[in-house]
């Protein structure tokens, strides 16, 4: 009889060491039918070998879906919409590829119906909270099987072992302790942590880990001019070129790799409660959001814009912690798609040696007014004489305090 009455199990595969021994461990502990999930986000690795790994521990039943569009339109490109940063730094690369996975686990489960999901987050990581909490909102009853948070391979021994045990093709510098810090890719950027990474104090390494971005004195000494075209807040276009989401994202990570755009060394605080030490490479995601908050300086209403930047570190720890699927994440990107029905124009901005330089904007929404804001003859378009009584309204409060001090 199947462990706790589950019989068939959709698992989040990547073909790697440990979602590898997940399978054949749930196959050993559950004696269930497993069913695997691959997702293609964009992380550049090839997926047929995955598959046939998954065929060789008899897996009948294999699903690989190409989700690059669908991840970058109805995730990335809602959550540049806000000029998402979360603690002031990071692009949240890693956090918003987990509900498209969580979606989809969830829509192979009904499919196939099975009777549970599992995934091969650790548990001491954000990464088990934001499938966890991305499944249950999407199917409230989802049973889910975490094997990080049952099984005793807590260490690269045990796994190594268990995997030789079972006849599981293992990476030669896993085996011999030499993948310095463990990797996720996808279209977004590359993470890179663990390993010589845990001390914070010690410098990444300068050959062997960065893959999208060259380093600052290999990048060009000419800089280059692109253009990026918005509409209604999305990008649309890059130098003219009209696009997929995915594929002017893909020519973003070109260009600003190409000029040693977009890398971060940070110390994040985890939703778990520890800190932890990152290092990310976000290309293309720099450039975007700096050409979005360009055309927004444009075309928003200033209330508009400090109300944005007031809501941002909220929904953006919102999409760190998990809660993509939450009704409050769902409200906030009511407001803030609201406010993008006029963000639309052309930004220009010259990358150089690691730098994204806005150097123009226009756009046919645009409130900036010469008239106004001219230093030169404005023909009365603004009386300057208004500011007195407004400047001294605002001080008034002021004013009073400063009686009351004397």
């Amino acid at each position: 009889m199947a462990k706790k009455g589950i019989k068939k199990v959709v698992l989040a595969y990547s073909g790697g060491l440990d979602t590898s021994v997940i399978l054949k461990w749930l196959q050993d502990e559950y004696n269930c039918e497993v069913i695997t999930f691959t997702a293609d986000i964009g992380q550049g690795e090839e997926l047929e070998p995955a598959r046939e790994k998954a065929k060789k521990f008899g897996v009948k039943k294999i699903h690989i879906k190409d989700l690059r569009e669908e991840f970058v339109r109805d995730f990335v490109f809602p959550m540049f919409r806000a000029n998402t940063v979360y603690e002031g730094e990071y692009l949240l690369g890693t956090s918003i590829a987990r509900p498209l996975i969580a979606k989809h686990l969830v829509d192979i489960a009904r499919q196939e119906k099975a009777d549970a999901i599992s995934h091969g987050a650790t548990g001491k990581g954000n990464d088990q909270v934001r499938f966890e909490l991305g499944a249950y909102a999407l199917m409230p009853n989802v049973q889910i099987i975490a094997p990080w948070r049952e099984w005793d391979l807590l260490s690269r021994d045990k796994l190594l072992a268990y995997a030789d045990e079972h006849g599981i093709p293992v990476d030669y510098k896993k085996r011999k302790g030499e993948a310095p810090f463990s990797m996720d890719a996808n279209l977004l950027h590359i993470s890179y942590e663990g390993g010589l990474l845990e001390d914070p104090n010690r410098a990444p390494p300068k050959t062997g880990m960065w893959r999208l971005t060259v380093p600052i004195d290999k990048a060009p000494a000419k800089a280059q001019e692109v253009s990026l075209d918005f509409v209604k807040g999305d990008l649309v276009a890059v130098d003219g070129k009209k696009q997929k989401p995915h594929e002017l994202l893909h020519t973003l990570n070109q260009l600003g790799g190409k000029h040693g755009v977009g890398r971060l060394d940070l110390v994040e605080n985890r939703y778990v409660g520890m800190k932890s030490r990152g290092c990310y490479e976000t290309p293309g995601g720099t450039i975007l959001l700096r050409a979005h908050r360009a055309i927004e300086s444009l075309t928003l209403d200033r209330e508009v814009s400090h109300l944005k930047d007031d809501l941002m570190p909220r929904y953006a720890e919102l999409i760190y912690n998990g809660y993509w699927w939450s009704p409050e994440r769902l409200t906030l990107q009511t407001l803030i798609d609201h406010t993008q029905k006029n963000v639309t124009g052309r930004v220009r901005l010259e990358l150089h040696k690691g730098n994204v330089i806005v150097t123009g904007r226009e756009s046919p929404y645009s409130l900036f007014d010469a008239r106004i804001s001219t230093f030169d003859d404005d023909g009365g378009a603004y009386n300057q004489a208004d500011a007195s009584g407004f400047i001294k309204l605002n001080a008034l409060r002021m004013r009073i305090a400063a009686k009351k001090r004397r």
